[in-house]
């Protein structure tokens, strides 16, 4: 393996309820090296899980400069990123992205989500299984949101 292959991220994220317990899933591949992850919360929404599942996945890549293959179900994540949606919700996570963004070459491809997609699949088994676990912390940029 060397910096110059593609990464590919593989994101998923899931609510039970919208508001509700929620999680997030990430598959990293490079070459022959996989990386699974997730992280759940006990009052978010899916879209929030969704997003935070590519923050989680760049941020565990530590090549600056790498090219990036996003695949998400999420339309909301990908056509923000793709087509520039307006950004008024989550602004604290797209805080985050952004930050991010510039320190790669990110590619985005929207994926139908529950279609037999190996990666796909893999992520929304972390997303439910993260968000199953008993004392989930609060999700701060969710709950804060909701002040105003």
């Amino acid at each position: 393996m060397n910096r110059s292959e593609t990464i590919y991220l593989y994101t998923d994220g899931a609510a039970s309820g919208n508001p509700g317990p929620g999680g997030w899933g990430a598959v990293l591949k490079c070459g022959d090296l996989r990386r699974e992850m997730s992280g759940g919360f006990a009052r978010t929404t899916n879209n929030r899980m969704e997003l935070l599942a590519v923050i989680k996945g760049l941020e565990a890549i530590k090549w600056k400069g790498a090219s990036v293959e996003v695949w998400s179900d999420s339309q909301y994540v990908v056509n923000t990123v793709t087509l520039g949606w307006k950004r008024k919700k989550n602004a604290d996570l797209w805080e985050r992205f952004d930050a991010l963004a510039v320190d790669f070459n990110l590619v985005f491809h929207w994926l139908k989500g529950h279609a037999g997609h190996p990666e796909n699949e893999r992520c929304d088994a972390l997303a439910v299984a993260a968000y199953s676990q008993p004392g989930l912390p609060a999700d701060e940029g969710y709950e804060q949101n909701q002040l105003f």
